[in-house]
């Protein structure tokens, strides 16, 4: 398994900290965000920001995020453009693709429609992520599939796979093979009903986890699956830890040993 790193798991620390941390746990990439506190790439040149996480051994997987992007506007569109440029100059791989989540709904192909050219004129791949909760206006992968599909944009298109939302949705199926990133996290709140599951809720995996996160993972990786997979917690009890970077390494070992024990 290949393991990368999510800044949201490491929200309390800048561009810079991410990269030591990703580092030290043996990630091949970060995955950066727009929507944290403090400038993008800590005040730095996309450019400068691209260099400094290749010298560090790291890809930058993609930059994230266009949010509520199947509400295709001209100013949706412009936020993917200035998104793309940032990402093509960082030498980034991909931009997130977030549908709504407001209860409204969207028009998925004619938005990622306009989204294609776009992408392939800046070299890079769009990951769509639907959205297990209530709320979201594409919760289903094959959904964002189907789209796909009717626009044969397999090639720059790709789907995430995040185990909180494959959870949340109850969708059963695993695409793996049109799968661009899974993103890991896990729930061990024993109280909390799935229904009422939130982003605030998502800490790393391990025992006590609820997501059935293994089975996840065995069954991506069964189906032929060898992308990476990106720590995303988002729980703020998490980010307040003392050293998240440990806690980061135990949830590693914890999934490599459980994993192989539970495929043997």
């Amino acid at each position: 398994m290949e393991f990368a790193l999510n800044h949201m798991s490491v929200a309390r620390m800048g561009f810079a900290g991410l990269l030591r941390a990703a580092s030290e746990l043996g990630c091949i990439g970060v995955e950066v965000r727009t929507d944290l506190p403090g400038p993008l790439f800590d005040g730095m040149s996309a450019g400068d920001a691209g260099a400094l996480a290749r010298d560090a051994g790291l890809r930058l997987l993609a930059l994230a995020e266009v949010s509520a992007f199947d509400d295709w506007t001209s100013d949706r569109r412009a936020q993917a453009q200035i998104l793309m440029q940032t990402a093509a100059e960082a030498g980034a791989e991909a931009i997130a693709l977030i549908p709504r989540c407001d209860g409204g709904t969207g028009d998925l192909v004619m938005a990622l429609r306009d989204l294609m050219p776009m992408l392939a004129d800046h070299g890079l791949t769009g990951l769509v992520e639907p959205l297990g909760f209530t709320a979201s206006s594409l919760r289903l992968k094959r959904a964002a599939l189907d789209a796909i599909d009717t626009l044969d944009a397999s090639v720059t298109l790709r789907l995430v796979h995040d185990t909180f939302h494959h959870h949340l949705s109850g969708e059963p199926d695993i695409f793996a093979a049109q799968t661009g990133i899974v993103h890991i996290s896990g729930v061990t709140d024993p109280d909390v009903q799935t229904s009422e599951m939130t982003d605030a809720h998502r800490v790393l995996v391990d025992g006590a986890d609820r997501l059935c996160n293994l089975d996840q993972i065995e069954r991506l990786l069964t189906a032929g699956y060898t992308g990476p997979f990106s720590f995303e917690a988002f729980s703020p009890d998490f980010h307040a830890l003392p050293d998240p970077v440990g806690a980061l390494r135990q949830s590693m070992e914890f999934i490599r040993t459980r994993g192989s024990a539970q495929a043997a």
